[in-house]
This record gives C-alpha cells, structure tokens and sequence, in this order.
C-alpha cells in the first residue's frame, strides 16, 4: 500500500489489510467528474476500495 502521511502533524498509516480476503490494499487515485482526484486505497482482489485516511481533519497523503 506505500503509506499516507498528514502533511500536518507527520502522523502515518501503512499497510492496511482487506476484510473479506486478506490481501494488503493497495494505492489508487480516483478522477471525479469536476476533474479532482480522491486518493483512495483498493483490495487487488477486487473486493473494494476505501477513501484514503484522515488525520487532523484532512485527508492523508500517499508517499
């Protein structure tokens, strides 16, 4: 998955599992309509995906 930083207290998460099969998510950025992208971490099964965290009441950062 690599790991999302909060660019403002330097708090990060790395490698997060899926639920329903295990596997390590893995990063992925979703192009919106408007042309914004949303940082988001996926299962390479397919089982999903998830919004990137939050920390400091904004979104994390992939590095």
């Amino acid at each position: 998955m690599g790991k999302y930083v909060c660019h403002n207290c330097d708090m990060s998460v790395a490698a997060m599992n899926c639920g329903a099969c295990g596997k390590e998510l893995v990063h992925d950025t979703l192009t919106k309509d408007d042309g914004t992208t949303v940082d988001v971490s996926k299962c390479p099964g397919g089982c999903g995906k998830i919004k990137s965290p939050m920390c400091c009441g904004n979104d994390m950062h992939a590095h």
